[in-house]
């Protein structure tokens, strides 16, 4: 179980890594890319963490899914980016997907 949850801070820091990196891109700040290496640093640490009782299969899936559709809802909630029903759609699908894995693991 405490894999898992290592997968899920991994998934979170993918987050805000992109969050991180699209302030990075809008201001050129350099913070910005120090604070990009440390959290994608927390991101792959825990995603190796879950990875010694997780299969690499499900973990990565789960990992990018968490990473995926995090990142449309942070552009959606914090970046104004265009919402729609189709988007969220896919957004559910990608966390049914990620839901379902972690059912059949």
């Amino acid at each position: 179980m405490f894999s898992w949850f290592l997968l899920l801070l991994a998934g979170c820091a993918e987050v805000i890594g992109v969050g991180i990196m699209k302030k990075f891109v809008e201001t050129k700040r350099n913070i910005f890319l120090l604070c990009l290496a440390i959290s994608f640093s927390f991101s792959f640490g825990f995603l190796s963490l879950a990875m010694q009782n997780i299969s690499m299969g499900v973990a990565y899936a789960i990992w990018t899914g968490i990473g995926a559709a995090g990142s449309v809802i942070i552009g959606i909630m914090f970046f104004n980016e265009r919402k729609s029903f189709m988007k969220l759609f896919f957004v559910f699908l990608i966390i049914a997907s990620s839901i379902g894995l972690k059912l059949m693991g």
